[in-house]
């Protein structure tokens, strides 16, 4: 699953000269937490909730001591005041936007948005916004994982097939290290696994196929030697 399959295509956009304002009244009319700002189909910022709340009346420290103030950077405290009393998207807007591309998987979104501790990440095409991804997509994205099942007519092949197919959708997960054996109604899986989060990954994997009949893990490790570590 990629960005493309879970996004949301139509994006509320706004231009660098909209009022902060209407980019308020956007957010709420359309229940969103912020609005990208575009310049001939090219994302040039982004307006947040967070920006907008800076501008809430004691959200920012309004005096400093005076020995911060002697090393302060004139052109950093005139952004400041620029960003917290600016009426245009160009004001206040956030420059420096990450971005994705359509075809990066849902697992790699994720982990952007912890790492950057971010809500939400625009998404291009050949530099043009083409969607966004929030928190919410993901979340709903979770909730409408299929279940595999087998087909009543599957023989032993296809089941094995369908099983390392779901194996290898585990990140970190080395399929060349692991043996399936399909037998009827019974389902054996012998290798070895680095860790123990790993072999967590091949049996909540399994445990999403439904029809497996009896299933066996049986999984090793390694020392950290014998993996090069």
């Amino acid at each position: 699953m990629q960005a493309h399959d879970i996004m949301t295509n139509k994006v509320i956009t706004a231009e660098r000269d909209t009022s902060v304002e209407q980019i308020a009244a956007l957010m709420m009319k359309h229940h969103i937490s912020a609005v990208p700002i575009v310049e001939k189909g090219r994302v040039v910022g982004l307006v947040s909730e967070g920006d907008l709340m800076r501008r809430v009346e004691g959200a920012v420290e309004k005096h400093r001591s005076w020995w911060l103030s002697v090393f302060a950077n004139p052109d950093l405290e005139a952004s400041e005041y620029v960003a917290l009393h600016g009426r245009r998207a160009k004001d206040i807007m956030t420059t420096n936007v990450v971005t994705i591309p359509s075809d990066m998987p849902v697992g790699e979104i994720a982990r952007l948005l912890e790492k950057k501790h971010f809500k939400r990440v625009p998404v291009l095409d050949d530099g043009e916004l083409v969607g966004i991804v929030s928190r919410a997509n993901l979340l709903h994205a979770m909730a409408a994982v299929p279940v595999i099942r087998f087909e009543s007519s599957s023989d032993d092949q296809e089941k094995r097939d369908i099983i390392l197919g779901a194996l290898a959708e585990a990140p970190r997960l080395s399929i060349a290290q692991l043996n399936v054996v399909v037998e009827g109604g019974r389902v054996d899986v012998w290798g070895i696994a680095a860790s123990d989060a790993e072999e967590a990954a091949v049996r909540v994997a399994l445990a999403n196929i439904e029809g497996l009949g009896e299933v066996s893990v049986n999984i090793g490790r390694l020392p950290n030697y014998a993996w090069g570590i």
